[in-house]
């Protein structure tokens, strides 16, 4: 009887998982293989988007030049490459110097988690207005220093558009990192950080050989979880800049909405979305099992 009343309790979870989780997967995976232009079953929808030279829609473009675009999935590798040492390392210093070196380092922690709080959208459009060559900030700040290369609104140039969104996003996600380093922070016995200070130890060395080992697995959570954010990213693209100029800000999440809710395409925005979930897998495999 009580196998039952089990069977109950989980039918309707089950139920909902299985109309908005299992069955999306798997539909998704069978369309992406699936040409509607055709009607053959096998790999020609993977040809297609990986051969595809659109800006708005190419995921490798077919020629790595100076500036974008390079294709959606080489600005994601980029966005990583540069998102993920900046938010780690950032984060680890803040929250070090926010526990040992300021008073009052709640106002702060505060003002820094507000990029977490608010709406990626809205953190995209925040990022549009701070790259204004009218009012934003960061032009303002190189008008001062006499950089007029620098004194322009960013996300009009396709050399400048991705860096901007990818400096941009440190602010809206280091919160996140701040929290978990200090949290980590907490769990240091203070006798360790006191005896180090006893014996003479610098700022630095204490740092280096006592604060990082400690912390070591938040350093893993913090890289594992960026690189997460960093591939689904779309909120912050598609507010700021919608994947222009040029494509030259593209990512592989704005690729699937092009093929979905601009083209229609479901078939073809189901085969980037199976592989932006390949590429995704692998760090969630790796985290669970460094976690667990």
């Amino acid at each position: 009887m009580k196998f039952f009343s089990y069977l109950l309790f989980l039918a309707v979870p089950l139920l909902f998982l299985s109309i908005f989780t299992f069955y999306p997967v798997v539909a998704s995976v069978f369309y992406s293989f699936y040409d509607s232009k055709t009607g053959d079953f096998g790999i020609g929808n993977y040809v297609r988007v990986l051969s595809d030279t659109n800006p708005l829609r190419a995921l490798v473009m077919p020629r790595f030049g100076d500036t974008p675009p390079w294709g959606a999935l080489i600005h994601n590798v980029v966005w990583i490459a540069i998102h993920v040492p900046l938010v780690t390392l950032l984060g680890l210093l803040l929250a070090y110097v926010l526990k040992y070196y300021v008073v009052g380092s709640n106002i702060v922690k505060g003002i820094v988690f507000l990029g977490m709080v608010i709406p990626p959208a809205i953190g995209g459009l925040i990022i549009r207005l701070m790259y204004d060559g009218d009012i934003g900030i960061v032009p303002k700040f190189f008008s001062a220093l006499g950089v007029k290369e620098l004194a322009v609104t960013w996300i009009n140039y396709p050399n400048l558009a991705l860096y901007a969104l990818i400096l941009g996003s440190v602010w809206i996600w280091l919160g996140f990192s701040v929290t978990i380093f200090t949290a980590a922070l907490e769990a240091i016995p203070k006798s360790h950080i006191d005896a180090a200070r006893v014996f003479g130890a610098s700022s630095w060395q204490i740092f280096r050989r006592i604060v990082i080992p400690e912390v070591r697995a938040a350093i893993v959570i913090v890289v594992v979880m960026t690189m997460l954010w960093d591939m689904k990213i779309f909120d912050v693209v598609f507010a700021s800049t919608g994947g222009g100029p040029g494509g030259a800000t593209n990512v592989l999440a704005l690729v699937v909405y092009n093929y979905f809710a601009r083209s229609l395409d479901y078939y073809t925005a189901s085969t980037v979305a199976v592989i932006l979930t390949i590429l995704v897998v692998p760090a969630v495999v790796f985290a669970v099992k460094k976690w667990l």
